[in-house]
């Protein structure tokens, strides 16, 4: 009843109208929204779960979140999930990209102990969204490994591979007959670079350029080895795919002096990552390895800190995709830096650039996320070129504000990329196949705790029963693929439908900016 006067409403106002002139998405094109487990779910120590890294950061390390909040609670999605599936039914999405909690699912980190409740809640999201004819999209690691495994040295100990093969294949064998896609990864640049070298996401490892590039071999073994065991055992009977998600900006020259920086950076940065998989040669780029060699060479290390594959590793690891996940949000400026000899922070020395932002960009709540378009489409012709046009799913990519409902900036930014994304399917030929936006609901944003923003949804996080309230942004996507046309959104002089829900109650409120009724 709610959806059909909201409807009704919608049709009869000028609220949304469909662009006429290329903004048409292929017939075969997906849409989907996403989430992470540590960041909606909630539910951090109940019914078997075990403790994750993030867990252990923000209790014993609370200084270290800029609110000095936590996930406990969050969205409360461990109990509201059938809540959050509603919302993709209304948005009419393809698909859903969430991820698995490991210590939900295996508490202690490794498969002989498999918790109950954990198989229990992910089965009843996966096959609710199945019968909701909604294509689960499931990110297998997105950052929250199992404490247990952290003890033991985490991504930096090489057995760790085998313990996410494990995982994966507890993973596949109880959902792979329902799930579409799989995504062994989420960012293993914030994984590594962030976690373990800069020392600032959890475990809070600081090791610039030895223990990120430790991480780094130990977790595209881990992706190979999950790869081969879906491609062996299970994609002749369950028929998904299996990918990574890759995070990456646009690295721009400053000025035209600078195009080797450019590339450096892409090389050395999304290359990293990206070249082992989807390059024809596999392994690291050339200039990742001569760059760390040579460094390290200088600073008297007896052996390069980039620790290498060998020939069987790199056969293993090529080719291990079936889609190139990649998420984006901005563009930075990059030229030429050079550490000074006796600098100790190895990564950047290695990288040698140094990354800057126009002020004149349009900027959003949070520092390094400016709207520059243009960028996501020079990004998408890189990868064609780069990585022989392999299909690309645009796994994340959002505006973050600071939970205003009339969410112009948002819906301006989705408009902007969408057709910037058009702009590289249409006239550069960019294999790309799918799009969502991150993110579903306003969540726990790791270091920035709860003080930023990207959710289609707010999410009150004051009130007990986390209610959800429905912004500008919701009826723009819903419009969009409805129609797989971008739609013009009339945010100025159009009141909104609020719809607000939680588990227990729905309204519907007419406003342009307040909140009142709802919350």
């Amino acid at each position: 009843m709610l959806y059909a006067l909201f409807l009704t409403f919608l049709v009869n106002s000028p609220l949304l109208e469909v662009e006429t002139s290329s903004s048409e998405f292929p017939d075969n094109f997906l849409f989907g929204v996403a989430t992470a487990s540590y960041q909606i779910e909630g539910g951090w120590n109940t019914s078997g779960k075990g403790e994750n890294i993030w867990d252990h950061l923000v209790h014993t390390y609370p200084e270290r979140i800029k609110d000095r909040s936590t996930g406990d609670i969050s969205c409360n999605s461990y109990q509201y999930y059938l809540e959050d599936v509603s919302y993709l039914t209304y948005l009419g999405v393809d698909f859903y990209r969430f991820s698995i909690s490991w210590s939900r699912l295996l508490p202690t980190g490794f498969s002989n102990h498999i918790n109950p409740d954990g198989v229990r809640y992910y089965t009843d999201l996966i096959t609710h969204m199945v019968r909701l004819e909604i294509k689960p999209m499931v990110t297998l690691y997105h950052w929250d490994l199992p404490q247990p495994l952290q003890d033991l040295g985490g991504w930096t100990n090489p057995l760790m591979a085998n313990y996410f093969e494990e995982y994966a294949n507890v993973a596949f064998d109880l959902w792979g007959k329902y799930v579409s896609y799989w995504i062994t990864f989420n960012e293993p640049d914030e994984v590594c670079e962030t976690g373990y070298g800069k020392g600032i996401n959890a475990p809070n490892i600081n090791s610039s350029g030895i223990g990120d590039y430790l991480c780094g071999r130990t977790l595209l073994l881990a992706h190979a080895r999950a790869y081969h065991l879906y491609n062996s055992k299970y994609r002749h009977r369950c028929r998904g795919q299996i990918g990574i998600s890759l995070s990456t900006p646009w690295y721009e020259p400053k000025n035209k002096t600078e195009e080797e920086a450019s590339e450096r950076a892409l090389q050395m940065e999304f290359g990293w990552w990206a070249n082992p998989i989807f390059s024809k040669k596999g392994d690291y780029p050339d200039i990742m390895k001569e760059r760390i060699e040579k460094f390290s060479q200088m600073d008297n290390f007896t052996a390069s800190r980039l620790p290498k594959f060998t020939r069987s590793e790199v056969r293993l690891i090529r080719g291990t995709a079936d889609f190139l996940g990649l998420n984006h949000y901005t563009t930075n400026l990059v030229s030429c830096d050079e550490e000074p000899p006796n600098s100790t922070d190895y990564r950047k020395k290695d990288l040698g650039v140094l990354k800057q932002q126009n002020p004149n960009w349009e900027p959003s709540s949070v520092p390094w996320l400016k709207v520059v378009p243009w960028g996501f489409r020079k990004m998408l012709v890189w990868i064609k070129a780069q990585y022989d046009n392999p299909p690309i799913y645009v796994t994340e990519n959002g505006f973050a504000d600071r939970g205003e409902l009339n969410d112009k900036g948002r819906v301006n930014y989705h408009t902007a990329y969408l057709r910037s994304m058009l702009d590289a399917i249409k006239y550069d030929q960019c294999n790309v196949k799918a799009y969502t936006i991150w993110s579903l609901l306003d969540n726990m944003e790791w270091t920035d705790g709860y003080t930023v923003k990207f959710g289609l949804y707010f999410v009150d996080f004051n009130n007990p029963s986390r209610r959800r309230v429905a912004k500008n942004s919701v009826e723009f996507y819903k419009v969009l693929i409805q129609n797989r046309q971008i739609p013009v959104l009339n945010l100025e002089t159009t009141p909104i439908p609020m719809i607000c829900m939680n588990a227990t109650e729905t309204t519907t409120t007419t406003t342009t900016t307040s909140t009142e009724g709802c919350i």
